[in-house]
């Protein structure tokens, strides 16, 4: 079972990284917050039948906890993917690599013990994410950046607040709960702020947001809570790193994007001072959902 585990969770890495690079390409032909409203209609219309099939899955519906945890899910997928438009694939890719840092911090601010060693990795991942938002060097904007971060800080409230969800025994309610309650919350507020969004999109554009919504919103959470489920969010950790590592592949090999030394380095210190935090992590799992 953790071999199962544990190709979930590396799947789980390359389908976020790969978000970013379909998101630029869905950029190309409308904004930020009408992609990712069609992004979480799409990965709703898929988790619909994991989400309605039993009583079980349906009561999450009920539940206070899972509709604050959709609204987060969503808001943080708007907030990066505004981001996204203002700075580089590569760029976003990244600072996702600051992930398991800020987790780290969090669990000490919510009392639960964080070892020396952890605290080493997160000084370097938070030095990493700091070199990369603070010389962008083309890579993007102050903005960029300061939204990239802040949907970090809302996807980290998210994992948090899963510890306090219900958990049925089907694995794939809760998080097709969480897209068909992202879309929701997120229609009304598009609507009415942003208006409809365009229809009339080319093919490549609608394989891009489809692709999204299925596997890389979907798919991707469902094997992330699945993997570490069964291996502890603690060693699930570390493939967070999987993401930042393949959005800034793709995003230097086909986007063009330029790898600049600030970028490099901080990327470096990212995925050093992560990898640290899991490690250190190793004896206390910090269980997120």
């Amino acid at each position: 079972m953790k071999r199962l585990a544990y190709l979930a969770l590396t799947a789980a890495g390359l389908f976020w990284g790969t978000g970013f690079a379909l998101g630029k390409v869905a950029l190309r032909q409308t904004d930020a917050v009408h992609m990712v409203l069609l992004r979480l209609l799409s990965a709703a219309v898929v988790a619909a039948p994991f989400a309605l099939r039993n009583r079980q899955a349906r009561a999450l519906f009920r539940s206070p906890v899972m509709w604050l945890c959709g609204l987060l899910y969503g808001a943080a997928f708007v907030i990066q993917f505004e981001g996204l438009a203002l700075t580089t694939v590569t760029f976003s890719s990244l600072m996702v690599g600051a992930m398991p840092a800020l987790i780290a911090i969090g669990a000490r601010l919510l009392g639960d013990k964080v070892s020396r060693l952890s605290w080493a990795g997160v000084a370097a991942a938070t030095l990493g994410a700091a070199l990369i938002a603070g010389r962008p060097a083309g890579a993007g904007t102050p903005l960029g950046a300061a939204l990239a971060f802040g949907s970090l800080l809302l996807f980290l409230a998210w994992l948090f607040l899963l510890r306090r969800a219900p958990r049925p025994p089907d694995v794939l309610a809760a998080p097709a709960a969480t897209m068909i309650i992202a879309a929701l919350t997120v229609l009304p507020v598009v609507l009415v702020v942003y208006g409809p969004p365009r229809l009339d999109l080319s093919p490549v554009t609608w394989t891009a947001i489809l692709v999204q919504g299925a596997i890389c919103t979907f798919l991707a959470t469902a094997a992330w809570q699945f993997g570490q489920a069964h291996v502890g969010s603690a060693n699930a950790g570390v493939f967070i790193n999987i993401e930042p590592l393949m959005g800034s592949i793709i995003g230097v090999a086909l986007f063009g994007d330029h790898l600049t030394a600030a970028l490099a380095t901080g990327g470096a210190l990212i995925v050093a001072g992560s990898f640290t935090v899991v490690w250190g992590e190793r004896g206390a799992p910090l269980s997120v959902g």
